[in-house]
């Protein structure tokens, strides 16, 4: 079996597409060793509220020109900050109590001095609760060489990996012949087709954090992931 692989930045308790393509390949690589970007999802993510779409951001510092492996969090009671919020906004849930405990201790274990570390830490917890086993590691665990599309390489080349599975954006700028030149297939995530489900305030939205799926499905959440992988280039 070709073993597949996918190397993404991490995200604050990102979207459930995100989830999606861990579990769709056999090894996930956090790729946090490059430039921080401001006002992206390293740091924060998005709720519904009856005021329409909120921004839950971690405050960080240090940020200017910074690896995001080097960003440092700025404000220690963010974590309970947050999970105040979360929990005002969907108390109502329908499932909210199905996965409350678990929620609110993974933030109050979220004591992490670095943006990286919280980000792992949720995207781990999530991982169980989901029940997706497709182990994380980081991309400091290989030894990367060359510029963007040649260190994507290099990692897969190092993890044994046949196959890359990216998001769809990256078709603007991945050098797919350097794929092919070292024998490693692209396969581009689907993120289309996505069921809707049943939304606390206003009209759905998809572009939120997989928290909100949780709280509003419950044990039926994996229902609404695809874990599909689309065509192979």
């Amino acid at each position: 079996m070709p073993k597949r692989i996918a190397i993404l930045q991490s995200n604050y308790i990102p979207w459930k597409g995100y989830f999606d393509i861990i579990a769709g390949v056999d090894e996930f690589v956090i790729y946090d060793e490059v430039q921080y970007t401001k006002r992206d999802w390293r740091n924060r993510n998005r709720i519904k509220t009856p005021q329409g779409l909120k921004w839950l951001t971690i405050p960080v510092s240090g940020s200017h020109s910074y690896l995001v492996n080097e960003v440092e969090i700025a404000d220690p009671d963010w974590n309970q900050i947050h999970w105040r919020t979360i929990r005002h906004i969907y108390g109502k849930a329908p499932h909210f109590e199905v996965f409350a405990d678990t929620i609110e201790e993974l933030y109050m274990q979220a004591n992490y001095r670095m943006l990286s570390a919280i980000n792992h830490h949720f995207l781990t917890g999530i991982n169980q609760i989901l029940g997706i086993t497709t182990p994380l590691s980081w991309s400091t665990d290989y030894d990367p060489e060359g510029n963007k599309s040649e260190r994507l390489i290099s990692i897969c080349k190092q993890a044994n990996a046949d196959v890359y599975v990216s998001g769809p954006t990256a078709k603007d700028y991945l050098d797919v012949h350097l794929f092919k030149d070292e024998g490693i297939a692209i396969q581009w995530m689907d993120y289309s087709g996505y069921k809707e489900y049943p939304q606390l305030c206003g009209d759905f939205d998809h572009a939120v954090t997989i928290l909100d799926l949780l709280f509003n499905t419950g044990i039926n959440a994996r229902a609404y992931l695809k874990s599909t992988i689309g065509v192979e280039v």
